[in-house]
């Protein structure tokens, strides 16, 4: 299923991403640094919503308290369990 999430207190003002079962793929930033959110993208393709998790989350971008990967792993998250309440 395809899931469109806004992001909070980064420069995307979307993340999308393909969730089937615990499995992320087709991430798509709207907005950012773009080079460095598709690198991101490529990463993580294929992973599961705990390995993206694992990764990413509680990363920081500068004296922000989140970051765009960080912003990913609480957004592939949220899809997830809000999935599993179907």
């Amino acid at each position: 299923m395809r899931y469109e999430m806004r992001p909070q207190n980064v420069c995307p003002s979307k993340i999308s991403f393909d969730l089937n079962g615990n499995i992320v793929t087709n991430v798509e930033f709207t907005n950012g640094c773009n080079g460095n959110l598709k690198a991101i993208s490529k990463v993580v393709d294929g992973m599961t919503v705990d390995q993206i998790e694992g990764f990413f989350k509680g990363n920081t971008c500068g004296p922000k308290p989140t970051s765009c990967a960080d912003q990913l792993a609480r957004c592939v998250r949220k899809a997830y369990d809000e999935s599993n309440q179907q």
